[in-house]
This record gives structure tokens, sequence and C-alpha cells, in this order.
């Protein structure tokens, strides 16, 4: 659209030019976008929301104050994802326009009477294409059955299995409202059984586990571009199976809703009314992270729920004293489902289990590009 246009008095400006220069050439940081869109929304006070990997980039701070009329701050807390918006502490910090940088367009945007806005930015990653090609020739067999998986800021995904179709028998899965190829820690889709590997392209095994979990058959490779390692991965998450056991003889249950974005207040009003109709009393909970300490302060609780981060009980739930469940985990302790196998990593998909995920029943594509919208402060 033309509202959205970059002017050509912000792109082509030789001192903003000159000033991004300073930042690493393979990193977008969408600079001139985030301009015009504080220009659009006339903000005074801009905050920067950045994953714990890009903090030390923040120094763009003083390019922005440079080239807008905002006062612009860093939030210094973690950001774990585009899952972690995190509008309460902009909000109370006076903020009235956030740049998000993450990955998928995840929190859902509406009007709310604080009216701060929010720009997600991908931070596109260009990595040695020549590098990973051979990399991958070298180590799988021509005709190989290949699936592709990355964030989505490594854009040039479809181009590379593009190069491969050639030699190897490709394909870039699609876990829907997620782009083509996109994975989160949370959510992957199932792979056909003739894929005879699966290639992340990726500094962290995060998000690959995604993939190793509900693909636990499939043979999973890392390719670093940081390091140019490709590289075999094994996952050894622990059987969840008995926690849940434990859980069906609690007498007392916790709902978590996470406040960082990822909670889903849908998701806690279903887990309310299963419990309520099982007459399972029950204490809610709000909590932007969660830690054992924190849940030990309520020892009369038997078993929580968190309504935040999936993988929080996948990985580390043996550190809290009591079972620590996903909503998943919670329908099965229930009753409501029997146990998946392979897990479901489907939080964030449309095609899900049940109304224990984000977009249960919705087919809605998550936009790959979003416009600055306002944004609804969940609760």
């Amino acid at each position: 659209r033309l509202a959205n246009q970059i002017p050509p008095e912000i792109l082509n400006n030789p001192q903003l030019q000159a000033a991004i220069q300073v930042l690493p050439s393979n990193y977008n940081f969408e600079i001139p976008k985030i301009i015009w869109r504080d220009q659009q929304a006339q903000a005074k006070k801009v905050a920067l929301q950045m994953p714990e990997g890009l903090l030390l980039f923040c120094t763009i701070v003083a390019i922005l104050e440079r080239f807008t009329e905002a006062e612009v701050m860093v939030m210094g807390d973690v950001t774990y994802g585009a899952c972690c918006v995190d509008d309460f502490t902009a909000t109370a910090l006076g903020a009235d326009f956030l740049v998000h940088y993450g990955l998928s367009f995840l929190v859902s945007m509406d009007t709310s009477a604080q009216d701060l806005r929010v720009l997600y930015v991908f931070v596109d990653v260009q990595i040695d294409t020549t590098h990973l090609l051979d990399s991958i020739c070298l180590t799988f067999p021509p005709a190989s059955a290949l699936d592709l998986v990355s964030t989505i800021q490594v854009s040039i995904l479809q181009a590379v299995a593009q190069e491969l179709k050639a030699e190897y028998r490709m394909s870039v899965p699609q876990c829907k409202p997620l782009s083509p190829g996109e994975i989160l820690g949370c959510t992957s889709p199932y792979l056909p059984k003739e894929v005879e590997a699966v290639v992340y392209l990726g500094d962290g095994p995060f998000h690959l586990e995604s993939v190793m979990i509900a693909n636990p058959d499939v043979p999973a490779y890392r390719y670093d571009p940081y390091s140019k390692v490709l590289s075999r991965e094994h996952s050894d998450h622990t059987n969840r199976q008995e926690t849940i056991a434990t859980a069906r003889s609690a007498k007392s249950w916790g709902l978590i809703l996470g406040t960082l974005g990822r909670g889903s207040p849908k998701i806690l009003e279903h887990l309310e009314s299963r419990l309520q109709a099982l007459g399972l009393p029950f204490v809610r909970l709000l909590l932007p992270k969660i830690f054992p300490s924190k849940l030990s302060l309520l020892p009369q609780v038997d078993v929580w729920v968190q309504v935040a981060c999936p993988r929080l009980s996948i990985d580390w739930g043996t550190a809290f004293p009591k079972p620590l469940l996903t909503p998943y985990e919670a329908a099965v302790a229930l009753r409501d489902i029997s146990w998946q196998q392979p897990y479901p990593m489907d939080f964030y998909a449309s095609s899900s289990l049940g109304p224990w995920t984000v977009n249960h029943g919705t087919r809605l594509a998550l936009p790959s590009r979003p416009l600055c919208d306002p944004i609804k402060t969940p609760h």
C-alpha cells in the first residue's frame, strides 16, 4: 500500500545511510522503516525490545534519536521470542510506540485504551549460501528426501531449497499459520514418513528441538551460519507421562497466565471451565516469568498448569517441586484427550488438537510483514 511505502527522503537520506553502515551488513534492522512508522505514529517515547543476542546492537538508539523527535529506550528484560511482547512494561514506562525485534507476528493486534503501537522487526539474516549448499551436498547422498526449516529471520530458505532440488527431493514444510519452513520452539509440523532428514538453519538447538520432539524418528541436522558447521543433533527430552500421572491425583490446581504476550486468556478460560465442571478447586496466578521459588510460596497447590511457554514444562519441568503441566498435558491429566505419540508441538498451529492451544479452530495466516497497528494489552 502507498501509505506503507517509506518516503525517499528517509530511504535515500545520505546521513542515515552512513549511520546504518556501522551496523553489521548481514543484519537488516529496518531502521528506515522504524523511523517512518515513528513519524506516522507521532511517537514521543519509543521502547525497543530485543532478544538477548541482539542487545549488543542496541546502540541503534543513537540513530533513532538522531533522525526522529522521540525519546528512545531499551527494555533490558530478557526476550525469549515474538511470544514475549512486553506491552505491560512498555506502557508502564510511558512508551507510546514499541519496536519488538523477534520472530513471527504472534500476539494479536487490536485497539487498547493505552493506544500502544507495536512494530515487529524480524531482522533478516543473510548467510553464506555457497558454504551451506556445499555442506549439504557433502553430507547427504543424491536423491535423499530432505526437509528444510528455520526461523523467520532466515529469508533465503526457499531459494536454498530451490537450488537443491536438482540433486535432492526437497521440501519446505509448513505449520500454518506460520510461514513455509518456519518453526517455533513450541510449534513445528509433522513430517511425512518418506523424509530421510530435516536440516535446520540456525545457531541454536532450541527451535530444532521442537521439530525433533514432534518427529523423533527423523534424523535432524543443524547448520550454524556463524560457525559454518553442519552437525547431527540428538534430543534427550524426558518422558512427561509420569508427571501427568502424578497430576491426576491432585486435589488443588494452580493456573498460571504468562503476562509477556505468551499467555492466552482463551486457554485460561477453557482450563477454568474444565476444572469447574469437575469440581476441582484452583487459584489463578499472573506471572511474567515462572520460577520454582515463586511457586513454592503456595505449597497448598498440588499441580500447576502454565499458559505461557510449553517448553518451560517440557525442558525444565523437573526443576519444580510440584508438577508443572502444559495445557495439553493438563488435558491428558483431566482425561479430555489420550496421550499422543509423538508429542504434539502445535501451540500456535491453527490445525491443533484442541482448545488448549492458542489458534485452535482458526485458519488465518499470519502476515509475513505486519504493519504497525495498535495492540490490545492482554489480560
